[in-house]
């Protein structure tokens, strides 16, 4: 296939709620363009985007998958994203190579979470978006609520440009207000589109239409408002022009219609996109980040430019290896083009360049500027990494990934296991970033944070199928600490004689609590020589090793200090070992008349939910020992603030979700130790002693 100049490329991402359409849209247009010649269906596991097993299993899009195909001279890269908010990972990562987002909405049920979700992130990376109102084929369709729902939700500047003549079973026909034409389709039947007037019964609502069209598109562009106030109305390639530019500044969002399962609207889409989605060029240049310096500089999509591509998606495929999903920016990129990693400096000599098919790699001589492929048998690059021509410094700004918030350990099922799920982790995570791998190191535990429970059993399902390795799901362990309330002082004397030399350590210590978060403090009060200086390093070291397991429920000990102030010594007998049992003896002792305690951690929580759900989130969080710090408003959304336990985190995430259908979102972050109610320190206390039992 030959190469594909910038002005005659689109790139376009299907994002949306889940079961939205997305893959059944992907999959009309790829046959309305004859890549495929009849259309897969999701329930057979056959659809060019969702090929993978899990994804035939669980019937939903999990991973980013990218068609091409050609309409009207013009490429067309469409990717596929998932609707599960869980990898919304992948969806902000096809959309930052995108030049143009469609996002899909089901007319049964309107604007649903990942609708809120996905346009948030067509605002963070400035994307020209449109909306694809589908299934209006399907029965309890709406296509008027579903439109003043988004211009609740989203503004005026959501401006319908079709709408259908009926809905439901036997829906086939749309009012075209740019044209201003009645398309009609032959459900199920490629290439059957059909232009013709509009009826006289349709004509008075499509004129209204076109009018606020009109000066919709009038509204962006100052020129354009001078002609419509000279002659009251502009010309189909000036509505088009217009719609363009608008697109760009997003200053409008045009409205289609679709029922991709019967293709009625793909033929008419593929013709908006070629005529009304911009091109790389049309785009404008990228934002880029110059190593050196940090400054930013723009990057234009010049074929004859350097070599600039960036890596949005690796995965892993057996027989092949790691894949790396690209976008070149500028230059070309070819089969063995020598390039450095602009982040590494390292050299990295691309296998075999290919533009893809679902999962079918078709090899190409060379990708130019704007354009999306793949290439294979990279060394060490990977996701969010740029590539480019040695001597260049600039790198493309990174996808900035949605924050895993669900913290789950896992467990070998066979002993030996662990540098397997070690490697079969680092290998997932180079796939998918969206998630993170955390070691802790005082309980011993390896901890997954996933975007929900959906993430984590994918997760846990692929390192069974692509490593042979299984694992257990566990509750994390919360970092509890003890500390003390009250000054108290004891003796600690060890003495052991058992024929030869004995030994014998004999201090006094005491021990008094210090501010929160202050931690551990060691002071000698020793004097005239009663415990030789020698020795006193060993009694410290009696006293940090006594602090690492408490006495209550063998959590750490904070927050105390620690004064050695008395003892005794026998010139034979003593030793450092001696004084440092003693010191753990004087310890036990003083610790247990200091009226001890148990602390637990406090996490900050931030929940941003709509107005709707704030008083329900409230009572949970109240529930759940939580204290409500405040609340703002930000738009349509409500921003709680709270203190809460660790403990609760976990339960209050699904909570949330349930609660709010995933509607809201939230990030936490460590505050402060507190003491812990008495029923929880009780019952804390007792399972450490049924363990000792």
């Amino acid at each position: 296939m030959q190469a594909v100049q910038p002005d005659q490329l689109r790139n376009i991402v299907i994002t949306g709620h889940a079961a939205s359409g997305k893959t059944l849209l992907a999959e009309s247009l790829a046959l309305s363009m004859g890549v495929i010649n009849r259309l897969g269906s999701i329930d057979d596991g056959n659809t060019l985007s969702d090929y993978s097993l899990d994804e035939i299993q669980r019937k939903h899009s999990l991973n980013t998958s990218l068609i091409h195909g050609f309409w009207n001279d013009c490429k067309l890269n469409i990717i596929d994203t998932p609707g599960l908010l869980d990898f919304h990972g992948d969806v902000k990562s096809a959309m930052r190579v995108a030049d143009t987002v469609l996002i899909t909405v089901n007319s049964t049920n309107g604007v649903e979470v990942g609708t809120d979700t996905v346009w948030e992130y067509t605002k963070e990376y400035y994307k020209p978006t449109m909306f694809i109102v589908t299934k209006l084929d399907a029965d309890r369709s709406s296509f008027s609520t579903a439109v003043q729902e988004l211009q609740d939700h989203f503004g005026h500047l959501v401006t319908p440009i079709q709408f259908p003549v009926d809905e439901g079973f036997g829906h086939h026909i749309l009012i075209d207000i740019l044209l201003m034409k009645q398309l009609e389709f032959n459900p199920d039947k490629p290439g059957s589109m059909t232009i013709t007037d509009i009826p006289d019964l349709y004509l008075h609502r499509a004129e209204e239409l076109h009018q606020q069209l009109v000066e919709a598109v009038a509204e962006t562009d100052e020129v354009l408002m001078n002609k419509f106030f000279e002659e009251g109305n502009l010309t189909e390639e000036e509505l088009r022009t217009g719609i363009k530019s608008a697109l760009v500044t997003r200053t409008f969002f045009p409205l289609f219609c679709a029922s991709p399962l019967h293709l009625i609207g793909t033929e008419r889409l593929l013709n908006v996109i070629t005529n009304i989605c911009p091109s790389p060029i049309e785009r404008g240049p990228e934002h880029t980040i110059c190593t050196i310096d940090a400054s930013e500089q723009l990057l234009s999509p010049d074929p004859a430019g350097p070599t600039i591509a960036f890596i949005f998606k690796t995965m892993s495929e057996p027989r092949v290896g790691e894949i790396s999903y690209l976008r070149v920016y500028s230059g070309h990129l070819e089969t063995g083009h020598e390039l450095i990693d602009v982040q590494t400096q390292q050299i990295e000599k691309p296998g075999q360049v290919y533009t893809i098919l679902g999962q079918k790699k078709i090899p190409v001589e060379k990708l130019l500027a704007g354009d999306i492929g793949m290439v294979v048998k990279l060394k060490d690059a990977h996701t969010n990494d740029t590539l480019a021509d040695k001597g260049t410094s600039c790198r493309i700004t990174p996808i900035t990934f949605p924050l895993p918030v669900l913290a789950t350990a896992i467990i070998p099922i066979t002993q030996g296991d662990e540098e397997k799920i070690s490697a079969g982790l680092h290998h997932l995570h180079e796939e998918d970033p969206s998630f993170a791998i955390e070691h802790d190191v005082e309980f011993n535990q390896t901890i997954l944070k996933t975007l929900g429970e959906t993430h984590l059993d994918t997760i846990i399902n692929r390192l069974q199928s692509k490593f042979n390795v299984k694992v257990d799901i566990a509750p994390i362990k919360i970092p509890y600490r003890e500390t003390i309330r009250m000054q108290s002082s004891a003796q600690g004397k060890y003495k052991k004689q058992s024929g030869g030399k004995g030994q014998y350590g004999d201090v006094w210590v005491r021990l008094e609590p210090l501010d929160r978060d202050t931690g551990f403090l060691f002071a000698s009060e020793i004097v005239g020589g009663v415990v030789p200086t020698r020795y006193l390093p060993a009694v410290e070291k009696g006293l940090r090793e006594s602090i690492t397991n408490g006495i209550l429920a063998g959590y750490p000990v904070v927050d105390l200090k620690a004064i050695a102030y008395d003892g005794s010594f026998h010139p034979v007998d003593s030793s450092e070992y001696a004084f440092k049992i003693a010191a753990s003896m004087a310890f036990k002792n003083a610790f247990e008349k200091a009226k001890p305690f148990l602390l637990e951690p406090l996490y900050n929580l931030t929940v941003y939910a709509p107005d709707q759900y704030t008083g329900e989130i409230v009572g949970d969080i109240s529930s759940k020992r939580g204290k409500i710090l405040g609340m703002d408003a930000d738009v349509r959304m409500q921003i709680i603030r709270a203190l809460i336990p660790q403990a609760a985190l976990t339960p209050f995430h699904h909570a949330l979700t349930r609660l709010t259908q995933s509607r809201a979102r939230y990030s936490y972050s460590f505050s402060h130790y507190e003491e812990a109610p008495p029923d929880i320190a009780q019952q804390l206390i007792a399972e450490k002693q049924a363990e000792k039992a």
